[in-house]
């Protein structure tokens, strides 16, 4: 008769990804994986879960974009006609933001960055799913789960706040056109060639890199139980925010609400992240970012 933990053995070697599950997390914080554990065999069972959640979180963020983008199409821009003997000013200025449209604002920016990389960051996501409930490190794995996109999810909120006050100051002064675009030529210009830049420098693809492997992260970085789940997902996002922050800048530049920029946008995180040339698309794209925004440098 075979020996159990040799059949194991065997079993996992064909496999990275199980090999990784059939690891637990020492119980010191931040600890490899290194000691074998017998294999759920239902551990497979809470993946269409976490596809389907991942994805109707996804689908009510752009529902919330598309929604926002038609409503703001619909406002007449246009200057009132001018009455026999008045004189309309050339540039009317803009009405401070008051605190709900303040609170449209960051929930537009979160909805924004949610639904852009939400998609690049499912199979880190699965991933993760599949080697917590293998290695039994937490009693509710779903918990966990949900606790490491929270954590994902956490960064880019706070990303987009910042950007929410970034807004707040072009607008007050009166720096941005009715789509929320930058109305100043040579700043957009600016911006993408610095974006452009980014794409080919040594931080930008370390963090890739990162977000390319899910599986030399989870290795690198487990932390066992409920707040290490969170930890491990804040983690993650801010590894993702670090390859691809400048790029979501870009969206003062389009507009923020550009649907068509916004598509643009996410094809290409999602191309840098998944697609097995992706460092190679990250580089072209940054040379096209260049020459896109040396054109408007120099008309």
């Amino acid at each position: 008769m075979r020996n159990h933990n040799a059949e194991l053995e065997l079993d996992t070697a064909a496999d990275p990804i199980g090999r990784a599950a059939s690891c637990r997390a020492r119980q010191q914080e931040g600890g490899p994986m290194t000691a074998l554990i017998r294999v759920d065999p239902s551990a497979g069972r809470d993946r269409p879960l976490v596809i389907a959640w991942l994805t109707a979180l996804v689908a009510l963020c752009w529902a919330c974009l598309v929604f926002r983008a038609l409503r703001i199409s619909t406002v007449d821009f246009a200057l009132p006609a001018a009455l026999p003997g008045t004189i309309l000013a050339a540039t009317p200025q803009p009405s401070p933001y008051r605190a709900h449209e303040l609170g449209l604002v960051l929930g537009m920016w979160g909805a924004m960055l949610w639904a852009m990389v939400l998609p690049a960051a499912t199979p880190a996501i699965l991933l993760f799913a599949r080697i917590n409930r293998l290695a039994h490190t937490v009693r509710y794995p779903n918990l966990a789960t949900l606790l490491f996109v929270v954590g994902y999810l956490v960064v880019w909120g706070g990303f987009g706040a910042l950007a929410t006050l970034a807004q707040w100051a072009l607008h007050d002064a009166g720096a941005l056109d009715p789509n929320m675009a930058v109305t100043n030529a040579s700043a957009c210009g600016l911006a993408l060639v610095a974006a452009g830049l980014y794409q080919w420098t040594p931080a930008k693809h370390a963090c890739l890199q990162m977000c390319r492997n899910p599986l030399a992260f989870v290795l690198t970085g487990w932390r066992p139980g409920l707040i290490g789940a969170w930890r491990m997902g804040f983690t993650h996002g801010l590894y993702c925010c670090g390859s691809c922050w400048l790029l979501m800048l870009l969206l003062f530049a389009a507009g923020v609400t550009n649907l068509a920029a916004l598509v643009a946008l996410a094809a290409l995180i999602l191309a840098e992240k998944l697609l097995p040339g992706g460092t190679v698309v990250a580089c072209v794209g940054g040379l096209g970012l260049v020459a896109w925004g040396t054109l408007l440098l120099f008309p």
